[in-house]
């Protein structure tokens, strides 16, 4: 990328992944701290190329997280058969179309969406947590594809949220915990950032040291929150689900107002 950069800032963008990994695995929303830290460290970088370093690291972290957490939690692996190759051509569809779609009109309809979650989270104190041991079928199983293919493709679009979004939807839609529905999430979620990234990859927007640095502190950062995520189990999900509604409203109302 013909761009340089000192000692101090390669340890303020690692720990910044290592942090934004942690924040990945237990809820999601990681991209919120790097993409801004990347370009804050860096102002002269690309901002296309700050999204394609953090969605490889995403992609690595949310990938080990993801094993982590399935190794445990052990959800059944036959929705991934269903989810995960939707998941991965709809966030590649949509990093496609990111350039058509004006976010000032979007970010609203977000914003409403988190607050409509937050609500159902907290007048709803049974919600994520009961278990169906059997796989959907009908309405739900196609609701559920339907949900993940939209998601994604708000993915490859937007992103932030996603990881709650997908959380959301399969304890709504599949009739899971919280903790099964995160492990899933995860799954979905790398295909969803695979997805993107093969994008960003195609379109030479990479700067592959930067990437990977990130990516192997970001990992870090996920073992960690993967293991916090099965230590706190339903009821840290829950918590930090709303700390995320309330942190990303503000965050993205802030956003539209200053016409970002």
């Amino acid at each position: 990328m013909g761009l340089e950069l000192a000692a101090s800032g390669w340890a303020i963008l690692i720990t910044g992944a290592a942090v934004a990994g942690w924040i990945d695995a237990v809820i999601g929303g990681g991209g919120l701290v790097l993409i801004p830290l990347i370009l804050a460290v860096m102002p002269q970088l690309a901002p296309v190329t700050a999204l394609a370093s953090n969605k490889l690291a995403a992609v690595t972290g949310t990938a080990s997280a993801a094993f982590t957490l399935v190794r445990r939690v052990k959800p059944d692996k036959k929705l991934f058969f269903y989810y995960v190759p939707i998941a991965a051509i709809c966030s590649g569809a949509g990093a496609l179309a990111a350039s058509l779609i004006d976010k000032q009109v979007m970010r609203p309809m977000i914003i409403v969406l988190m607050l409509v979650v937050g609500l159902i989270v907290v007048f709803k104190p049974n919600f994520g947590t009961g278990e169906s041991k059997t796989l959907p079928t009908g309405w739900r199983r196609w609701a559920a594809i339907v949900a993940v293919g939209l998601i994604a493709a708000y993915d490859g679009i937007f992103g932030p949220g996603t990881g709650m979004f997908l959380i959301m939807a399969f304890t709504a839609l599949l009739s899971q915990n919280f903790l099964s529905s995160a492990a899933m999430a995860k799954v979905v979620n790398t295909a969803t950032n695979l997805g993107a990234l093969i994008v960003f990859i195609i379109g030479g927007h990479m700067w592959w040291t930067l990437g990977l640095v990130l990516a192997v502190a970001n990992v870090a950062g996920a073992q960690l929150g993967a293991r916090t995520v099965l230590g706190g189990g339903t009821r840290l999900i829950r918590y930090a689900l709303l700390t995320l509604v309330v942190v990303m409203s503000i965050y993205l109302t802030w956003q539209q107002l200053q016409g970002m």
